[in-house]
């Protein structure tokens, strides 16, 4: 649907079942309150793929994968295992330059960009701190994934000077969107991928 959409790229999130596999679904919990780290693969409904088919489906397209590894969810895993079974799922594709790793949780983007130096890397955030694009450079992530209401010029700026990319989400306002494509903006996560090919 993305492509049909004219979108250049696919956002997805990565959680795992009880039983080890890796699938794509935004909410810990299923529509029937269920959590997904507490079901088997085989329990969940036909609507949540497994991270291999929904790569799949994205052929010849960029993938931003974000891991969901949330302290205040019941799937957080401090281990990291999550970033560690990612990560090594994806050198197994042999399709490096197609993807982009993010997270909320810097741990989790330090541990991917640790494991896979050639995957690029990318922190979420809803608050930008003033010295984002130094810890960035330092920690050798490719980009800043900030709150579209969070995110002003000076960031971009900030960014870019520091050769990193600036991915916002979510934005649906096509005058924001034509803001943020003023400011250089690299990339925009949005609900409506062809109105944004329009703006």
């Amino acid at each position: 649907m993305a492509a049909r959409l004219g979108a250049d790229a696919v956002e997805l999130d990565v959680r795992r079942s009880a039983d080890g596999v890796l699938v794509v679904h935004h909410d810990y919990r299923l529509p029937d309150e269920r959590v997904i780290a507490e079901a088997a693969y085989a329990e969940l409904p036909e609507h949540v793929p497994t991270l291999a088919a929904a790569l799949d489906a994205c052929e010849r397209m960029w993938v931003n994968i974000e891991i969901k590894n949330d302290p205040s969810q019941p799937d957080f895993d401090e281990s990291e295992s999550i970033a560690d079974e990612t990560i090594a799922y994806l050198i197994g594709r042999n399709e490096d330059d197609r993807w982009l790793i993010s997270c909320f949780r810097m741990e989790t983007v330090d541990r991917c960009h640790a494991l896979a130096p050639q995957i690029r890397t990318a922190w979420l955030c809803s608050q930008v701190p003033a010295d984002v694009a130094d810890v960035l450079v330092r920690k050798g992530h490719s980009a800043l994934h900030p709150w579209v209401d969070e995110l002003t010029q000076p960031t971009v700026v900030a960014c870019h000077t520091a050769g990193l990319q600036v991915n916002t989400w979510t934005c649906n306002d096509p005058a924001r969107m034509r803001e943020l494509i003023e400011w250089g903006i690299d990339g925009i996560c949005t609900d409506v991928p062809d109105i944004a090919v329009q703006v």
